[in-house]
């Protein structure tokens, strides 16, 4: 028997839209990172596709979804690699607008091997995108069988215009938020799932923790079905909001909760893994109650001789999460395959040459 033969089966409707960013990536790995003036060497350099959203989808699509892309490119060399490189991965890239001028997104990226950190320069696309660059038709085309509309927070105005036929639609939508952005709260608004960087859920609530911000979300989102807050090697924190509210749930305050669960945790286990509670009236001290579950997942512990760059790990973790809701995976099994997902990226120098198929023996225990 084959490792595809033992795979669970994918699902009937595999159709994603993502509209965000794409762009070109050249990453120079360096021993450690420069002082101002100074001259050096790179260890390593290679030239990819990146961008937020292009890579959540690159993801999706080697995890065996069928991806599709709204976002702008330039008729220039690098757009035209950008376009050929998702093309290569499987994603349609037949709704991306193209400029007769201008220049395409690109991001110069030092990785230091150092301190195994990353800095990013970007230079935006221009002219950027517009929702003019979106005819109706083609709007309808790129929704049209979606199972679930992913957003990384760029290009508002044209990822309103989507989010608002998506929601008429009754397609879910799943928001990044990486940062505090103009018109991400709109999208917000409208959105099933939120995946938050560590910097997002704090400073857009005014909470003082983590558990408490995602409390706090849940309840000016009331839409949202779960928010997650990704942090790196420390793992990932979620709240999956309960539908019914069972007449004696214990009220619990949620950060005590959360001190108590990762008090659970067994560090010795290396592989990814998760603590939860049971359905449970959450409490943020000054902010409200929300009734749920919360969720710490953690991180593989990847030995420092196999972690090259973690560029990109949050978004393979967002592609992987995307296939996850597809097949209406748990969250017992969601977290840790994302955390798998983005584990596997870590080991290779940017954002897509280490992101893992479907078929990767590194999946099999979490699939």
């Amino acid at each position: 028997m084959s490792s595809s033969d033992s795979l669970p089966p994918l699902p009937e409707n595999r159709t994603v839209l993502g509209v965000g960013s794409m762009g070109l990536d050249f990453l120079a790995a360096v021993s450690s990172y420069p002082k101002p003036d100074d001259k050096i060497r790179t260890t390593s350099l290679k030239v990819q596709g990146g961008g937020n959203a292009s890579n959540a989808l690159t993801c999706a699509a080697r995890l065996g979804l069928s991806p599709r892309v709204i976002s702008k490119v330039a008729d220039d060399t690098q757009g035209k690699g950008i376009l050929e490189e998702l093309q290569a991965d499987g994603v349609d890239t037949s709704f991306v607008a193209v400029a007769e001028d201008g220049n395409s997104p690109f991001t110069y990226i030092i990785v230091d091997n150092e301190t195994n950190t990353r800095t990013c320069i970007h230079t935006p696309g221009y002219p950027p995108m517009i929702p003019d660059d979106l005819s109706p038709s083609s709007l309808s085309s790129a929704l049209d069988g979606a199972r679930l509309v992913y957003f990384d927070g760029r290009l508002q105005e044209t990822a309103l215009l989507v989010a608002q036929e998506a929601t008429r639609r009754n397609i879910p939508i799943l928001i990044e938020a990486e940062r505090i952005r103009e018109g991400l709260d709109d999208l917000l608004n409208l959105s099933e799932y939120a995946i938050c960087s560590a910097k997002f859920p704090k400073a857009w609530t005014g909470a003082e923790t983590f558990p408490s911000a995602l409390v706090s979300m849940l309840l000016k989102l009331p839409k949202l079905k779960f928010a997650i807050v990704t942090l790196g090697e420390d793992g990932c924190i979620m709240i999956e909001r309960s539908i019914e509210e069972a007449p004696q749930t214990e009220e619990m305050d949620v950060d005590s909760l959360f001190e108590a669960l990762k008090q659970r945790k067994d560090d010795s286990i290396t592989r990814p893994t998760y603590v939860s509670s049971p359905v449970t009236k959450l409490r943020a001290n000054g902010i409200g109650t929300v009734c749920g579950r919360l969720f710490v997942g953690t991180a593989e512990k990847i030995p420092p001789s196999e972690l090259v760059d973690t560029t990109g790990a949050g978004d393979s973790f967002i592609g992987a999460v995307i296939y996850a809701v597809c097949t209406n995976m748990p969250p017992e099994k969601m977290l840790p395959f994302a955390a798998q997902v983005a584990a596997a990226c870590c080991r290779g120098l940017g954002a897509r040459t280490s992101l893992p198929h479907r078929t990767d023996p590194l999946l099999a225990p979490f699939l």
